[in-house]
């Protein structure tokens, strides 16, 4: 994507993933199989939370790691979009052409979302709202997702309230004091988070955590409040 093409809001981050590095995504991801499995379970409990809707938006899609439970229902319209054409690409030469050929796919950024005013019934995010620092940013990406659905949005981050929480924000102390910078993850405050999802006009239909307590990993349904 050019200079030209960037969205308002661009985070360096979104720029890292070359074909060489989404190679290396789907092999560490595809290598991953007892957490791999953990977080497929998760997603489908909160496809099912939100009623199992019939058309979904995969963004960030990555290297489509979700793409055939996505597709286990024969009847449900499926898209896909990456900010990276790298990813896209990985996606469309790994996975099974058939469930490739069951997805229309968008090259474009979370914040600018190519499609129209409630053109699906849910956007599902994976891996993505972890990368998003400020709460400005978090409330802007919300706010498009509020556009673009009809009903409900799945999505993760990590969140505050677990072990590995603790460890991480010991680990930024350190680094800070060391002067390095952050690695673009982020662990946000739950009650921040949630205040920012009712801010950007959704109502929280419940949230999934992977291993309570222990991990920081967090997925939320939310649906869509009407004006």
């Amino acid at each position: 994507m050019s200079d030209q093409q960037k969205p308002a809001i661009h985070l360096s981050f979104s720029d890292k993933y070359t074909d060489s590095h989404s190679q290396e995504y789907f092999r560490k991801h595809n290598q991953k199989k007892l957490s791999d499995r953990m977080e497929h379970r998760m997603a489908a409990r909160a496809l099912a939370l939100a009623g199992n809707p019939v058309s979904v938006l995969d963004l960030p899609c990555g290297t489509g790691r979700f793409w055939s439970m996505l597709a286990e229902n024969p009847q449900r319209e499926l898209l896909a979009a990456d900010y990276s054409e790298a990813m896209l690409e990985v996606a469309r030469k790994v996975r099974d052409p058939a469930v490739v050929r069951r997805f229309r796919l968008l090259q474009c950024s979370a914040f600018e979302i190519t499609l129209p005013d409630n053109g699906v019934d849910c956007i599902f995010s994976i891996r993505l709202m972890h990368h998003i620092g400020e709460s400005a940013n978090r409330l802007a990406m919300l706010k498009e997702f509020r556009r673009v659905t009809r009903d409900t949005v799945v999505l993760s981050l990590w969140v505050d309230g677990n072990y590995k929480a603790w460890r991480r924000r010991r680990l930024e102390q350190k680094r800070l004091q060391q002067g390095e910078k952050s690695d673009n993850r982020f662990v946000v405050q739950r009650a921040q988070f949630e205040r920012e999802c009712r801010d950007a006009g959704f109502e929280i239909v419940g949230h999934i955590d992977f291993l309570p307590r222990l991990f920081m990993w967090r997925t939320y349904v939310l649906r869509k409040k009407a004006v």
